[in-house]
């Protein structure tokens, strides 16, 4: 096919021209020959022949012409003739307004009729010339200049030659609301991407899904599409200095629309750092994207809520080298991250104070400038925002990012995070020594857990209650607890999953302290109404036997003495499991309320007294749970004697053999009491109203 195409040419320019054609050009073939009027009427033979219409004679267009030599006056040629989808379409396009010439404008004369291929974009120069001129100049134009192969030329952008739009008509290539796809011809074609190296993945897709590419599709005449930030004919690659998305003009470029915020953000002390040439300065782009800019409201935005601190504020600030080359604050992302805000936020609840809650959005300044929101006089007002109390403070509010464990906190805060990192790992080291010791002593001995099947009564019902409101609140607390700093662990995440909504977590977690609090202060009621059972307090007080007591536990179990220890009702480790329990109920549920009510505690003690309630509230939970699961574990489930579980919570019963061993004389007394039993008899009547009457032998 393209032989016998290549073959018609050659005959076609070889062939003479025809005799009709000879007669014409013996006229229209003299150079300078004009019409009546002046105007020009050459025929150039040679240019006809290298022309698109080298292929017709004169005739085939001059169809009126009969006789030479032919009228003055002749009727002009119709294109239309041939090319009537052509002029169909023309018909509609905004060079129609040119009128009966426009086919010669671009294409030139009929007898020396230049292809479309090569009329761009120098013919389209002579009506456009300033923006061909900025076309050569751009990215598209330097493209075509080194022949790239894909390279826009003029109709690449505004459509064929003939049905060229004015960019305000609707069905335009080049208005608003077709913009996006006409550019996605190219840019949206991932073999084009890859050829000419262009690391933005996906930008069309991505901008039509942003705030601005939605706009434009709803009609908003004022939203952004690819042409305002990337320009028209004038566009450069972004590393270009004279690109409107190059990073020192984007603040400019985004300006155009959005000022009042352009204007904030060029006296914020980003937009200081961005005058001053800082090159990791952050613009618009680092924090909103670039194509795929959302709503803040929306959960994928890097400016929703969840987001803004961790992902946006987080990536500058949390990065070391950043933080190294421009003298940035290292400890910012991890004290918010540690603290109620950042783990409220983590967990869900987004309504927590971010990063943009205290410090701003554009209009960002340095803390020691009057105007700043974080500035030491406005921190009551910023703070109030959310925290009522926080206006009405008598006290000067101090630091706000405050870590647990390091920072420049309140020498208050500091003291106690010294105090816990030395008791923590002191008390339970001890305890595992305590335990493994005492484990590996019995193991070794194997004393027969159970000799008899003789029980003793060691919890009347008012102290199971009690416990009973103890064992269903602590661990409902450690979760809940645990789950706010943790909130990513699998354990956490059904809890989270209603924090934001619903509030779970945390509704679960204050009524778990509502109810540990009851449940201590049911016991204590239960004491004092109990004269009988207020003994309970009297054998739980601490001696030096107890001291002397633990000491021979540890020569026993070391092998340094064959005698095994003998205790009171109560011994040593009890007592300390006891008295550890009320201490942490009580600073647990202090540090609690004044964290829960923290409009109260801002508004009545300065600011550390929150920061130093933050420390003891997760130290002691740490204690506390590690207790809980060393101590208390070891002494109600692991120890040999009582495994697998000591059932006095249940029923008030333990096997009576352990006290026959190593407390004699807690023993006999229980025997006297009448609070021995067998299971082979039922109770006595006697030792039923004991029981119901909650006596129980010092």
């Amino acid at each position: 096919m393209l032989a016998t195409l290549v073959a018609l040419v050659y005959l076609t320019l070889a062939l003479p021209a025809p005799a009709a054609d000879q007669e014409c050009l013996a006229c229209h073939g003299q150079a300078g020959m004009k019409s009546d009027k002046g105007k020009d009427i050459y025929v150039n033979p040679a240019k006809h022949a290298a022309s698109a219409h080298a292929i017709l004679g004169c005739s085939d267009c001059h169809t009126a012409i009969k006789d030479f030599p032919h009228p003055a006056k002749i009727t002009k040629v119709q294109c239309t003739t041939c090319h009537a989808d052509e002029a169909k379409a023309y018909a509609g396009s905004v060079h129609a307004i040119l009128g009966e010439t426009a086919c010669a404008t671009c294409h030139g004369s009929v007898h020396e009729l230049t292809s479309a291929a090569a009329l761009l974009p120098g013919k389209c120069a002579e009506c456009h010339a300033d923006e061909v001129k900025s076309l050569a100049e751009s990215i598209h134009g330097q493209a075509a200049k080194n022949d790239d192969p894909d390279a826009p030329k003029c109709t690449s952008c505004h459509g064929a030659i003939h049905t060229v739009k004015a960019a305000s008509e609707p069905d335009s290539t080049v208005a608003r609301k077709n913009l996006a796809d006409t550019c996605a011809k190219c840019h949206s074609d991932a073999g084009f991407l890859s050829r000419h190296k262009i690391p933005i993945a996906h930008p069309v897709e991505s901008y039509k899904q942003s705030v601005h590419g939605r706009a434009v599709a709803s009609g908003n005449e004022k939203a952004a599409d690819c042409s305002s930030c990337h320009g028209s004919h004038d566009i450069y690659p972004a590393r270009d200095a004279r690109s409107n998305v190059n990073h020192w003009k984007v603040p400019e470029t985004c300006g155009q629309c959005h000022k009042e915020i352009a204007r904030q953000f060029n006296e914020s002390v980003h937009g200081e750092a961005v005058k001053a040439g800082v090159r990791d300065a952050p613009v618009c782009t680092d924090c909103h994207g670039e194509h795929l800019i959302m709503d803040p409201s929306n959960p994928a935005s890097p400016l929703s809520a969840a987001n803004i601190s961790a992902e946006t504020c987080g990536r500058c600030h949390g990065d070391p080298r950043l933080a190294l080359r421009y003298n940035l604050p290292a400890d910012r992302l991890p004290s918010y991250a540690g603290s109620y805000h950042g783990l409220a936020l983590e967990g869900g609840k987004l309504t927590a104070a971010n990063c943009a809650s205290c410090h701003g959005v554009h209009d960002i300044l340095p803390s020691s400038d009057p105007r700043s929101t974080v500035n030491a006089a406005n921190l009551p007002k910023t703070c109030g925002q959310c925290h009522k109390g926080a206006a009405e403070t008598r006290y000067a509010i101090g630091p706000v990012h405050v870590q647990t464990n390091a920072g420049p906190n309140h020498p208050v805060v500091k003291w106690i995070r010294w105090t816990y990192w030395v008791l923590i790992p002191f008390t339970l080291g001890f305890m595992l020594l305590h335990n493994l010791l005492d484990l590996l002593a019995k193991l070794i001995r194997r004393r027969p857990r159970q000799e008899t099947s003789e029980v003793a009564v060691r919890m009347n019902l008012g102290f199971r209650i009690a416990h009973w409101g103890v064992m269903a609140s602590f661990p409902t607390l450690v979760v809940t607890g645990f789950a706010l700093k943790y909130p990513e662990s699998w354990w956490a995440r059904p809890l989270m999953m209603w924090e934001s909504n619903a509030g779970l977590r945390g509704g679960l977690h204050r009524t778990a302290a509502i109810v540990l609090i009851a449940a201590t202060l049911y016991h204590f009621i239960h004491l004092v109404l109990k004269k009988r059972d207020r003994r309970f307090l009297t054998a739980m007080i601490p001696t030096i036997k107890d001291a002397t007591d633990m000491l021979d536990v540890f020569r026993y179990n070391l092998g340094l003495t064959k005698e095994e220890p003998k205790f009171a009702k109560f011994n040593y480790a009890e007592k300390m499991e006891y008295w550890a329990f009320l201490w942490g109920t009580v600073v647990m549920g202090l540090t609690g309320f004044l964290l829960w009510f923290n409009n109260f505690t801002l508004r009545n003690f300065p600011k550390w007294v929150a920061d130093a309630a933050t420390a003891v509230h997760w130290y002691e939970a740490l204690l506390a749970t590690f207790s809980i699961l060393i101590w208390h574990f070891y002494l109600v489930i692991f120890d040999p004697v009582v495994y697998p579980m000591d059932t006095a919570w249940l029923n008030g019963k333990i096997p009576a053999d352990h006290y026959r061993h190593t407390r004699l004389g807690y023993y006999r007394e229980l025997g006297r009491a009448g609070l021995l039993e067998t299971p082979e008899e039922p109770d006595s009547e006697e030792s039923q109203q004991e029981m119901a009457h909650g006596k129980e032998p010092i």
